[in-house]
């Protein structure tokens, strides 16, 4: 295996904006990196869960994919509208808002999200399955991709973090920039 073209895949999949890094940015924004920090853990099990289950479920998949495919673009593009929504509505001072950013809808996210799920099935075949095939191999992998992905959602929460300021001084804007994004993102999913 080529470990730069793998890193960089990953690297470039996982950091580079989307659904959930978008939803970490907007919940540190208003609710602080704390708040963050606990959807990041759900997003971060969320996407190691999606990994085993490629890794587990690859040679099945392939002759299923579409149908799957389908439904998840559905539900992605419905929950990412929502996201969106909750977003553009977002209210740092309205507590009963502030509940959307737990650990279950970061780990719920990553079964929507049509971006980590995409990644999640194509970077186990491509990368490591026809390199390795020992159980130990696999789950060093496995182990390895969700580190990476974990570590891009921290960089999503120090930036929110370092920017916070700036964020919440234009707060309608950012918050309308982030809903918009998600929104182009659902779009982009039937494109």
């Amino acid at each position: 295996m080529d470990i730069t073209t793998f890193l960089i895949y990953c690297m470039i999949a996982t950091v580079t904006p989307g659904p959930t890094n978008i939803v970490i940015l907007s919940t540190v924004h208003n609710l602080g990196a704390k708040k963050a920090m606990k959807f990041t853990y759900g997003a971060t099990i969320g996407f190691g869960l999606l990994l085993v289950i490629s890794a587990m479920l690859n040679t099945i998949l392939i002759t299923v994919l579409p149908k799957i495919m389908t439904v998840m673009q559905i539900f992605g593009s419905f929950y990412m509208l929502y996201l969106s929504y909750l977003i553009f509505k977002m209210d740092a001072s309205n507590p009963a808002v502030n509940q959307t950013a737990t650990f279950f809808s970061g780990l719920l996210m990553q079964f929507l999200n049509p971006k980590v799920v995409l990644f999640a099935f194509s970077v186990i075949p491509a990368f490591v399955m026809p390199y390795y095939s020992s159980s130990t191999a696999m789950s060093i992998s496995i182990l390895a991709i969700t580190a990476i992905g974990f570590l891009s959602f921290m960089t999503w929460v120090l930036f929110g973090t370092v920017f916070k300021a700036f964020l919440q001084k234009h707060n309608k804007v950012v918050n309308a920039i982030m809903a918009i994004s998600l929104v182009y993102a659902a779009v982009m999913i039937w494109m």
